[in-house]
């Protein structure tokens, strides 16, 4: 591949995906409770030097694996404990992503499908969104992705090109040390289909190193799990089992809802592009048919292979995950690679062909959705004040605060923004416009979001507790107390950076046996429980009010809380 020719196009991506993936990174505070919990477990492996076994709040953390955690702390120490360098993981892995889909594509359809799938794999709300938070789910998806690449680079590719293989069995590995047995089973869930419906597992046999290449996967993935095994015993094989066969079998988090919820996910999630999906799979699946029947069995690749490859990538990663018993959206993350290679296709033949069948019905799957899209985001401001007790009851400043305009704008940007999809994809000398239109109503509504709905919804919402955690962090010392009164929040814990006693509502009586000790005490807690602390505690001065949140002590402070959104870059580094 000749990189020169195809570097105004990695360029032009990683200056948007640059944008997209790092623009105000550190702006938002962390949220609960999967980037507060990440963030701080690895900001606690820094900072008591164990990089071997998790911690959170002080305590054995078994959720996650600990690569993620790595890369975390080595952001840390390269810029500090903060939030930019929480998500920087994400955010680097994100855009490398996009570039490895380009070059991917590039290499196997040239670079204008090439540039077509990797803006189609950016410019969708899901892979931003994970792109841009503290979770395992970017690292995820970009092993699990180079992985199921280089899986076919080696299937199909010709003498030293075999040796991709063991990229296939590296990205399993690593994938695996980032979210446990899923990284291992994503990339399955496309071969084992796609091997089986081609009949190519005598050459995977052949070509694959299935021996050795499950004995360097087992080398590099085991060795972690075995150490966490030697240190805590059935504790970690009990937990272990809860996060991965248990997830499956059982809700976990209250994150049950219907066997259909990735549906609604993975067509507004991948808007606009989604609107080609249902054509394109029909398509990959048809296709392969009609080639299978007019070709002899052995013959050389057929050309619909690939999109066969990613239609049954889509389809197994869905099916899983539809049949799982907890579902939260970012579950279905790695398919988003093999969705776009198969819309990229698709509309590079549409643009090839103008009697291409299907594509008036993908312009009103499109048209639809954005409409769709454009009501439910223009019904926000009313769902909020229908909802703003419920609302309330997690951000106490709810009854004081409206959405915006950014909702409307948005709203508004989308409609206007499929209609002209629908005007330019039915010319055809116009037709290549409804692409870059589609791209440019989504990167608007990304962009309003990360200036304009994020910050606000951070300063009102996320921040105010944090900001609290924080001035109590700097006024307490080692032998005094943090307390938190209400519901779990590990986010705080980074913000205060030290141990902090959580005594959910009902367990007032807790209180008690802290309030006798000597030192100093902090209660954090929502104004609105304030009565329901037990007297000794509810007489406290109070210290500080944010938004709806309070901090009691029973002594005053000595550092007050500067000016500005605290981020944990500004304290003293993993001093405990």
């Amino acid at each position: 591949m000749n990189l020169r020719f195809h570097l105004p196009h990695l360029l032009a991506l990683m200056l948007l995906g640059g944008l997209l993936f790092f623009l105000g990174l550190g702006s938002l505070g962390l949220t609960d409770r999967d980037e507060g919990s990440n963030a701080e477990a690895a900001r606690e492996m820094v900072e008591t030097g164990n990089w071997i076994s998790p911690t959170l709040n002080y305590e054995p953390r078994f959720a996650k694996p600990a690569f993620v955690y790595w890369l975390m702390s080595g952001a840390y120490r390269l810029f500090g404990p903060s939030e930019f360098a929480a998500r920087l993981p994400s955010a680097v892995f994100g855009l490398a992503l996009i570039l490895l889909q380009y070059l991917f594509l590039t290499h196997l359809r040239g670079s204008v499908v090439g540039l077509l799938g990797g803006l189609m794999l950016l410019l969708n709300v899901e892979i931003v969104a994970i792109g841009r938070m503290a979770l395992t789910d970017s690292v995820l998806i970009f092993f699990t992705t180079l992985s199921l690449f280089c899986f076919w680079l080696g299937l199909h590719g010709e003498g030293r090109q075999r040796h991709f293989f063991w990229l296939f069995y590296l990205g399993m590995a690593v994938a695996t040390l980032t979210k446990g047995p899923v990284g291992v089973l994503v990339p399955l869930l496309a071969v084992v289909p796609y091997l089986t419906v081609t009949k190519r597992w005598g050459q995977l046999r052949q070509k694959g190193f299935p021996l050795i290449g499950s004995l360097l996967f087992l080398l590099l993935a085991l060795p972690w799990y075995i150490t966490m095994l030697a240190i805590h015993g059935s504790r970690y094989t009990a937990s272990a089992q809860a996060d991965t066969v248990g997830r499956f079998l059982n809700v976990i988090g209250g994150h049950g809802f219907s066997v259909f919820f990735y549906v609604p996910v993975l067509l507004f999630g991948f808007f606009p592009w989604s609107g080609f999906l249902p054509v394109a799979m029909y398509e990959a699946f048809k296709n392969w048919r009609m080639k299978r029947l007019a070709s002899s069995p052995g013959g050389q690749e057929r050309e619909f292979e690939l999109e066969l490859f990613a239609a049954l990538w889509v389809a197994g990663v869905f099916l899983f995950f539809s049949l799982s018993a907890t579902r939260l959206p970012h579950y279905i993350g790695p398919l988003y690679s093999a969705a776009a290679i198969l819309a990229a296709s698709y509309w590079h033949r549409c643009l090839a062909d103008p009697h291409t069948p299907g594509l008036r019905t993908s312009l009103r799957t499109i048209m639809g959705l954005g409409y769709l899209l454009a009501f439910a985001l223009a019904a926000l401001p009313s769902l909020y004040s229908m909802f703003v007790k419920q609302i309330a009851k997690e951000f106490p400043v709810a009854f004081q605060i409206d959405p915006g305009l950014s909702p409307y704008a948005a709203a508004l940007i989308v409609v206007v923004g499929v209609t002209l999809v629908w005007y330019f994809g039915l010319s055809e000398q116009r037709r290549a416009g409804a692409f870059w239109v589609a791209g440019a109503v989504i990167w608007l509504v990304q962009l309003i979001t990360i200036q304009f709905a994020l910050p606000r919804f951070n300063t009102y919402f996320v921040a105010p507790p944090q900001e609290l955690a924080y001035t109590a962090g700097l006024n307490l010392g080692s032998g005094d107390r943090l307390i938190l009164y209400g519901s779990p929040r590990p986010s705080l814990i980074f913000y205060a950076q030290r141990k902090i006693i959580v005594i959910p509502p009902g367990q007032e009586e807790a209180l008690r046996s802290y309030l006798s000790m000597p030192g100093r005490t902090m209660i954090l807690l929502q104004a609105r429980l304030r009565s329901n602390l037990p007297a000794e505690a509810s007489s406290f001065p109070l210290l500080l009010e944010r938004y709806g949140y309070v901090l009691l002590g029973n002594e005053p402070m000595v550092k007050q809380i500067p000016n500005r959104q605290p981020s944990a870059s500004s304290r003293p580094v993993f001093s405990h």
